[in-house]
């Protein structure tokens, strides 16, 4: 049975910085793909960052480059976001999600397992 399970969202002030955590089991060999994505309330949900499991290219929306870092623990099947200089704008539920394969990899519908969500809100 696959599990995606998000860690790490909470409350922060505008510039602070949270790390979020996926941990996975139970995925398929053949996925390749892995990403982050939010979902902020009225709004179709969005993708922030991801990465070729076996590869070492990332990608981010316009929006969070230069403040966001993904990346991989592959010895505790961990994926991880490091989110700094946080802003309002930022705040929504933060999703994990694994692919087979995406050519798009911040397209949501390229995706097969989702997590089911941690919230980040960023206000004064």
């Amino acid at each position: 049975q696959v599990q995606l399970v998000e860690s790490g969202g909470g409350s922060v002030q505008p510039g602070g910085s949270l790390r979020l955590s996926c941990a996975a089991s139970g995925l398929p060999a053949s996925v390749s793909v892995m990403g982050w994505f939010r979902q902020a309330p009225g709004k179709e949900r969005e993708g922030v960052a991801g990465l070729y499991t076996r590869g070492s290219s990332t990608y981010y929306t316009d929006s969070v480059k230069g403040r966001f870092t993904i990346s991989q623990d592959n010895a505790k099947n961990t994926l991880n976001l490091q989110m700094d200089t946080l802003k309002p704008e930022d705040t929504a539920v933060y999703y994990c999600a694994a692919a087979f394969w995406a050519r798009n990899l911040l397209q949501p519908g390229e995706y097969n397992y989702w997590g089911q969500g941690t919230q980040v809100t960023v206000s004064s």
